[in-house]
């Protein structure tokens, strides 16, 4: 079997997501090829165990444009891939539905698990924002985007690849596109992706005049400060601290909540971290259920105590 994987490249810089992408690649015992428009992006992954490295080249590959890159997508399709794989950014968004169309074939949006069951690809994708997990199969080229925070760059193997270069022909694309500045999902703000921990706050935290208690931790574990919607929704924090289907996808090494109740559309958010801490005084709080280290109890009675205790 073979994948191939696009790789994304924003600022000079390879996209956290498609490097989750090719992990989840690798993860399939499949003969796994990236392909990038980037020579400093394909440099990069030369330390990859990977069956190939392509660099298409062409001055216009440059920058971002939709008609540019599924025309290089067109060339590079030989049909032998079982399955195209994307982070599942904006970009994404905008030009892969363009190559579904030309290569005929499904597109498969938002995925969270992709298997390989003897050698068939089984997708998991969800619906009703996470209540349910759907599993699809197809025996025919697949292209599928991934979900942030599925699969961790940690799990990526280590090899020696070498790179090809193919020149790219992209005379006669119609110059119809003019390009912008470039959307960016967190404008200014805090980057919450990049945090090793965060200390998350819900409902639990009662008020407003709670939060400098939640601060304190935060700052004592060199942490970020995350919150649940409602905290956002009562104006206590800044939409660019929310978690969740409607916020940022994060995976630090430890998610601490206090106070969050857990509604899947929060999981959405956090699920993939590597250990989940969660303090609530409801013993059937959502929020356990995937939770590595679970407190039923006051968190404005626990989290004074755990503040004094760290600073011993």
């Amino acid at each position: 079997m073979k994948i191939l994987v696009f790789i994304q490249v924003d600022d000079n810089k390879i996209n956290r997501m498609s490097l989750e992408t090719l992990a989840c690649a690798q993860s399939l015992n499949a003969n796994v090829t990236a392909i990038t428009f980037n020579e400093d992006a394909a440099n990069e992954l030369k330390k990859y165990q990977l069956d190939k490295i392509i660099l298409a080249k062409n001055e216009k590959l440059n920058s971002y444009n939709p008609l540019n890159y599924t025309k290089s997508l067109e060339q590079l399709n030989d049909g032998s891939y079982k399955a195209i794989l994307f982070a599942h950014t904006y970009e994404t968004r905008d030009w892969v539905p363009r190559l579904s169309v030309r290569f005929n074939c499904a597109f498969i949006s938002d995925c969270t698990e992709i298997k390989n069951e003897n050698n068939s690809l089984v997708i998991t994708r969800q619906t009703y924002q996470g209540k349910i997990n759907n599993d699809l199969e197809s025996n025919s080229q697949l292209l599928c985007s991934i979900q942030s925070a599925c699969y961790k760059t940690d799990n990526l193997v280590n090899g020696n690849t070498q790179v090809d270069t193919i020149e790219i022909n992209l005379d006669g694309i119609p110059s119809i596109i003019r390009s912008e500045e470039k959307f960016k999902e967190q404008k200014g703000g805090v980057d919450l992706t990049a945090a090793d921990i965060i200390v998350s706050i819900g409902r639990g935290i009662s008020k407003e005049e709670n939060i400098p208690m939640a601060e304190e931790l935060k700052d004592l574990l060199n942490a970020e400060l995350g919150s649940s919607r409602p905290i956002v929704d009562y104006g206590w924090l800044p939409h660019d601290r929310q978690i969740g289907s409607s916020g940022q996808v994060v995976n630090p090494k430890l998610y601490f909540s206090l106070g969050v109740s857990g509604a899947i559309q929060h999981q959405v958010g956090m699920k993939g971290s590597d250990k989940i801490m969660a303090i609530n005084k409801d013993s059937n709080a959502p929020i356990f259920e995937i939770a590595d280290y679970a407190v039923v109890g006051d968190l404005l009675e626990i989290v004074p105590k755990l503040i004094n205790k760290i600073k011993e």
